[in-house]
């Protein structure tokens, strides 16, 4: 299979030196027209590059990306194996990068980042460790308080100058919020007792690892 020595230089530079930046999501992927289907193992390889030049990718990721684009579904195996053997493709190092990123910029928690790992095809070994690892280094309470900040502020603005009384279905509705962000329930109830006199609505509480 034929190989552009310099892309493919730039775009392990590139994979090195940002690979956190690019994991920062959604980035929008263009499509190709439906008509206009890769034909060759190069043309597939140079797709490849182009989307992980856009953002990094899971091998399941980009498995669907290049047979989306391949006449020949049979070529995107060796293309997956060549960039594996590159590194651009790490599922290990991917999950390490995403749970970091996704724990420092959205603050989420550690259940929503095994979600969303799952949902890109990352297997649950990497995920585990990823989670492991992350969070033995993260306050996980402090997030929770960085976000129930932003809501009530959030919250406040809608209610006018003077805000509104921290009700019962308000309560409830940052409950769901953070559980949605991911973090466990008891994190989420000892941190809403901290700001307020300590009786929490009976909120259903689903299931929290997306199960």
């Amino acid at each position: 299979m034929f190989i552009c020595r310099e892309v493919d230089l730039l775009l392990r530079l590139l994979y090195f030196l940002y690979l956190p930046d690019l994991l920062n999501y959604p980035h929008p992927m263009r499509q190709r027209s439906p008509d206009r289907k890769l034909v060759t193992e190069t043309q597939l390889y140079m797709s490849a590059q182009r989307a992980l030049m856009r953002r990094a990718h899971s091998i399941q990721e980009m498995k669907q990306h290049l047979e989306r684009r391949a006449e020949n579904k049979d070529l995107v195996p060796a293309i997956i194996a060549r960039l594996r053997e590159l590194n651009y493709l790490d599922d290990a190092k991917y999950a390490l990068n995403y749970a970091a990123q996704h724990v420092k910029i959205r603050r989420q928690g550690r259940f929503r980042i095994a979600r969303e790992l799952r949902a890109r095809g990352v297997p649950d070994r990497y995920i585990d460790d990823a989670i492991t690892q992350v969070f033995a280094e993260t306050d996980e309470p402090a997030l929770v308080r960085a976000r129930l900040k932003r809501r009530l502020a959030l919250l406040n603005r809608k209610s006018g100058p003077q805000g509104a009384p921290l009700d019962q279905k308000k309560i409830a509705s940052l409950y769901r919020n953070l559980l949605g962000a991911g973090f466990s329930a008891d994190t989420i109830r000892a941190e809403l007792k901290r700001i307020t006199s300590g009786d929490l609505p009976d909120v259903d509480q689903t299931s929290e690892d997306g199960a």
